[in-house]
This record gives structure tokens, sequence and C-alpha cells, in this order.
């Protein structure tokens, strides 16, 4: 990926492809990537930065070293909370999910070793998770004495199903890679660099309509939470939107002269 990279506040690392893919690393590698408050609203910020971006297709999630995806939320802030101020962490971090879970573009995991904690509930917030060998996931609040704040207890029961969820929060029992691909908390297991299968994976869905994707992506995200006939109907709803976009011409007209689209999200 050609790029310019460009240092955030110390806490996160983006790379600008040329390719309409951004690179999104988690960079506090001496605390494996914990979450802490300050890296929670870098991360904010730097999606509604890159939102902006015009060429914007894929972005692709990651954590500093090999060690940690993001080992956890950060406890020794924690450790001093009061509930007036975990109730505000948690409804901080659960904003900048929900965020990243509805960004316009396809939001892809590349995940090496621990995502623990708030690093699994990061994780679960975005459209594809891609596992790395040495990838651990879990929730294990309960140890703490705490529950997920992040949104743990409600993707991982919408990923694995309820009997799972109970089980992993109530225990706070780790899942290596090959277990968390089989019961759906990743999509796959990687064999070598996971970051580099995670951008093949973006130049992929990159190559196609970027308003398609978009819209295909809000059809999952929402049909998921609404009755069979509710989600069908808005589903044909976006199908219909599609025809009032210039990919949708360009891509028919460019299957029909047996060539390659030229899409411009438009």
């Amino acid at each position: 990926m050609t790029s310019d990279t460009v240092h955030l506040y110390g806490n996160l690392k983006l790379s600008f492809g040329e390719d309409g893919i951004v690179l999104l690393t988690l960079n506090r590698p001496k605390a494996l990537n914990a979450l802490n408050s300050a890296l929670v609203m870098e991360l904010g910020e730097a999606l509604q930065e890159i939102q902006q971006r015009p060429d914007l297709r894929a972005v692709v999630l990651t954590g500093t070293g090999t060690r940690a995806f993001a080992a956890g939320a950060d406890i020794s802030e924690m450790v001093e909370f009061d509930a007036i101020q975990a109730g505000a962490f948690a409804e901080r971090g659960q904003a900048v999910f929900a965020s990243l879970e509805s960004f316009p573009v396809p939001v892809i995991a590349a995940v090496n070793g621990f995502a623990l904690g708030g690093g699994c509930e990061l994780a679960m917030s975005c459209d594809i998770i891609l596992a790395a060998e040495s990838a651990v996931f879990g929730q294990p609040e309960v140890k703490l004495g705490v529950i997920p704040g992040f949104g743990g207890s409600q993707r991982l029961t919408r990923l694995v199903g309820r009997q799972l969820a109970r089980e992993l929060c109530y225990t706070g029992r780790s899942v290596k890679a090959a277990e968390a691909a089989r019961i759906g908390l990743c999509a796959r297991v990687v064999e070598g660099d996971v970051v580099e299968a995670a951008m093949e994976l973006a130049r992929k869905i990159a190559g196609n309509g970027p308003r398609a994707v978009s819209l295909c992506k809000r059809a999952i995200n929402t049909g998921a939470d609404l009755d069979l006939a509710s989600a069908m109907a808005h589903e044909a709803q976006l199908f219909a939107l599609c025809f009032a976009t210039d990919d949708q011409s360009e891509g028919m007209r460019a299957f029909l002269d047996k060539r390659k689209a030229d899409f411009k999200g438009r």
C-alpha cells in the first residue's frame, strides 16, 4: 500500500493508501494497546477525520506489535473510578464503537494476540474479524468484579448465541483463534501476516461499487434487528436506491461491455 503515515496524539497511527484503504493502528505497545479514555476519544476523532475522505473505501484496524490487538480497557485508569465515572466511560466507549459499527465503509479487524475485554468489544464492532493463529478473545471482566461495558455482552450474544455468550461472560474464559472461528466470533484464522491478509480483503472490497458496499452494510446491520418481512422491505428500498447512482449504471454497462468497471462512488 502506497501511503503517507500520520501519527495522531501518540496513541493512534494512520496510514492513508492511494487505493482508498486506511490502516488504523492502536499504538500503546507498552500497555498492550489497552483502551484508556484518551485512546477511546482519539479513536472517535480519527473515525470522524477519515470519514471525510472522498476516496475512502475500507478501513483495517489493528494493534501495534504481535502480542495484542488490545489487551482490554486500561485497569490502571479504571481502578479509581466511582460509579458516575464508570458510567460515563462506558457510554463514551459505546458511542465510539457504535460509530465504528455504523461507519459508512467496511471495517476489518486484524487481530494479533490478545483481544480481551474492551479489545474483544472493539473487534466485535468491526464488520469482519480476521484472526492470527496467536489471537485470543474473551470477556474476562467478571474476574475483576465487573461486567463488559463497551457492548460486549450484547454483541457477543448476537455473534455466538445466548448459551455461549453466557458461558464466556459468566466464566471469563478465553477463546483461542481456532475456537473463535468455529463459534463465529471471527470470520477466519489467517496463517502468516494477518494485517496483510486484512489489507488484501480490503482491496477486494475496494474494487467493488462503493455505494453498493455501503448500502449492503446498511442492509445487513439494520435488517439484523428487524423481523424478516420488515428486513426484506428495507432491502428492497436499498436495492432501488442503487439505481439512483452512477455506480449502478457503470457497473452494469461494464459487465455488458466485458470490461472492468470504473466506479466513482457516486
